[in-house]
């Protein structure tokens, strides 16, 4: 499977071939494939185009944006074209990039340089913080989420069990049969680059052997419920609940880990509730797990805890693109273990694999909430296999 041919690369495409009216805004996780995906739709344009990557210029340099786009106005101006494509991958490394994009922007709209741009990055979080900061108005954003299970059997013929149990990183593939190495290649290239250039080296992070450690108990429990001061008491090196709900909240904005909250329908009660632990990958739950495939499935609780993450994955990841809220419920004995909302629409979805007794969360959920759909995901309901092709949408669209 091309990369290109990602619904996302189509779609920028198609914009990128409209009259100028916005700038493009790409973001999501590492190691998904933004800049690849970028560099070969650039082949299929029909104007000239120039590609600039950030990440080695000093954060301070705010200067280095304006230069950049000079030089790409004097390109456009020998070019036999009339447009101009400017890419600039991780943006968010400089130091107020976001005010100087708007001053340069505004520059070529005043004049009517038909300059078109492409700004990427891969942290959520600082992005957003710029773009509703100074360039209100004047761009459209585009998520690239971690790979689905869809993407990977076509790329590259992945099993449903191998996308569990492997995650969905494109650049781990060549290295599955090889437990060593594809552990290494997780925590040194996906998760020490995430933590240590998209979080501390862009944010104030007091304590970075704390943020590592809540990563690695976020990743051991994903699918399940930890309260945060029962985190605290397992660390070593203590912080307050406040300075791990922060960093928690950063993980997050780095496609890395979520802390769902409970619903309530009360949002004050949701943001005070214990979080339940989500990888967007399962490749982070794997890889600190010191199993092989035939142990965790060995052990059935570990399992329906890799499968249930699994789910989660696919749920959180889809959040994001098709905007509604994922949360969980429980009350007493009864547990939901997903719940979503759009437009007060309100789903729940049971996980189950290979369960023998019958959970009554669903039933006692749809008597306190009158949810409009609830389903069971696994056993005596929506297989995996058919569950994994599904965007979830479409539990909205019944």
């Amino acid at each position: 499977m091309n990369l290109y041919q990602r619904t996302y690369a189509q779609e920028l495409a198609k914009r990128m071939s409209e009259p100028r009216m916005f700038m493009q805004v790409v973001y999501g996780p590492r190691q998904v494939g933004k800049t690849t995906l970028v560099r070969q739709m650039q082949k299929h344009l029909s104007f000239e185009s120039s590609f600039l990557l950030a990440d080695n210029v000093p954060a301070v340099d705010t200067g280095w944006i304006k230069r950049v786009w000079d030089e790409a106005r004097l390109k456009l101006a020998r070019s036999p074209g009339s447009e101009f494509l400017l890419i600039i991958d991780e943006i968010q490394k400089i130091e107020n990039w976001s005010e100087a994009v708007k001053k340069e922007w505004d520059t070529d709209t005043i004049e009517g340089r038909d300059l078109k741009v492409i700004l990427l990055g891969s942290s959520r979080l600082l992005l957003q913080q710029g773009l509703t900061e100074s360039l209100a108005g004047r761009f459209e954003a585009t998520y690239i989420p971690h790979w689905s299970y869809t993407e990977m059997r076509d790329a590259f013929g992945y099993s449903l069990e191998q996308y569990v149990w492997h995650g969905a990183y494109p650049g781990a593939v060549p290295l599955i049969k090889n437990r060593e190495r594809w552990t290494d290649y997780i925590r040194d290239s996906l998760v020490e680059t995430s933590i240590s250039r998209d979080i501390i080296m862009l944010t104030k992070i007091d304590k970075p052997a704390l943020l590592r450690r809540l990563f690695e108990i976020g990743c051991v429990y994903s699918a399940k419920l930890v309260s945060l001061t029962k985190v605290q008491g397992n660390l070593q090196e203590r912080g307050n609940i406040t300075t791990l709900a922060n960093y928690l909240q950063l993980l997050d904005g780095a496609g890395l880990l979520a802390g769902l909250e409970k619903y309530s329908g009360n949002a004050i009660r949701k943001r005070s509730s214990v979080p339940k632990f989500q990888v967007y990958n399962n490749a982070l739950l794997n890889q600190v797990l010191n199993l092989t495939l035939q142990q965790a499935k060995a052990d059935h609780e570990l399992w329906g805890q890799i499968m249930e993450s699994a789910v989660g994955a696919h749920l959180l990841n889809h959040s994001i693109t098709e905007k509604y809220c994922l949360y969980y419920w429980n009350e007493k004995n009864h547990e939901v273990d997903f719940v979503l909302e759009k437009e007060n629409v309100v789903i729940g979805l049971e996980v189950k694999s290979g369960k023998e007794s019958t959970s009554l969360g669903l039933s006692v959920f749809c008597k306190q909430f009158n949810p409009e759909h609830v389903f069971t995901i696994g056993t005596d309901g929506i297989s995996f296999e058919e569950f994994f092709t599904m965007n979830p949408r479409c539990f909205f669209e019944i």
